[in-house]
């Protein structure tokens, strides 16, 4: 679809939005727009609208962009200390694989909605999907 006038008139109306404070906030799990109200209702589920200052959320859609992230981080993290520990110390492999399994399972679920939160603050400083 070509570039039309129309297209860059509201483009020029429309202000930019700052996108590193948007990421932060959302890290944060923290409205992308106020910084103040809570991002989520639970532990993964969006709020439909900000407590503070009322900007529309529901139209996010984080899909499966964070559970991506955080398998990639985990396992260059995780798989890093894990070749070390082994090099280090050579524990049995029962207790090497319980150590990490719970370290792996740990991480996600910390990185999980902290990812999310930054996924959503970027698709709202970028005015994707509804913002």
């Amino acid at each position: 679809m070509p570039y039309t006038s129309d297209q860059a008139a509201f483009d020029a109306d429309v202000p930019e939005r700052p996108a590193w404070p948007a990421i932060r906030r959302g890290l944060h799990q923290r409205c992308p727009n106020c910084g103040r109200g809570h991002l989520f209702e639970s532990y993964l589920k969006l709020r439909p609208a900000c407590e503070s200052c009322g900007e529309d959320l529901s139209h996010a859609r984080a899909d499966d962009g964070p559970a991506y992230l955080v398998i990639l981080v985990t396992a260059k993290v995780l798989g890093t200390l894990m070749l070390w520990v082994y090099t280090t110390w050579q524990p049995g492999p029962y207790l090497l694989s319980a150590m990490f399994s719970v370290g792996a399972v740990a991480m996600a679920l910390y990185l999980l909605p902290r990812f999310k939160g930054m996924i959503v603050g970027i698709q709202w400083a970028k005015r994707m999907h509804g913002f």
